[in-house]
């Protein structure tokens, strides 16, 4: 059966019933609607699997926990500073250590120096980092989960120079 569509202009099209009936049916339909599903579910556990972390000219983590689902074989953390300061003046790095050793790592980052952004890349202890951003930038590192024990306190800090006491968080493994 063919209808007819007639346009605003007042030409008439000659129309097939047929995709209309396509999408009625059920089988199509409940088709349409679990691949809509997986593909959604698909993106959430892709984002689930990375955060962003803000920093500013005020010396702060946002949030200052991150929540690493064991379940994720990589996780991504973008750091974005939202302040204005260049990073010469108030920079910003994120790394990643166990707990226990953030303050050692804090040292050491910081007598790397600005070249090394901060980060002593003979140090161990160190298990991901970004480079240093200033105001309006960001980085992304990409680490594997499972460098991460379960059962161990994870941490991350900022190791330029004079920020790693107020610039802390914690992480944990889900």
């Amino acid at each position: 059966m063919v209808g007819l569509f007639e346009h605003a202009d007042g030409h008439k099209q000659a129309i097939h019933p047929m995709p209309i009936l396509f999408l009625q049916s059920k089988i199509w339909r409940d088709a349409l609607v679990a691949l809509t599903l997986l593909l959604a579910s698909g993106l959430a556990a892709a984002q689930h699997c990375a955060t962003t972390i803000e920093s500013d000219d005020a010396l702060r983590f946002t949030p200052e926990k991150i929540e690493i689902p064991l379940s994720c074989k990589t996780f991504t953390v973008t750091l974005k500073h939202t302040g204005r300061l260049p990073k010469l003046a108030m920079g910003h790095n994120w790394v990643l250590a166990k707990l226990s050793d953030l303050d050692g790592v804090a040292r050491t980052g910081m007598l790397a120096g600005a070249d090394h952004n901060y980060v002593d890349l003979k140090d161990t202890r160190v298990l991901a980092h970004t480079s240093v951003v200033g105001g309006g930038e960001s980085a992304s590192v990409t680490f594997d989960v499972a460098t991460l024990l379960p059962g161990e306190r994870y941490g991350f800090v900022c190791t330029f120079a004079g920020h790693s006491p107020l610039m802390r968080g914690t992480n944990v493994l889900k």
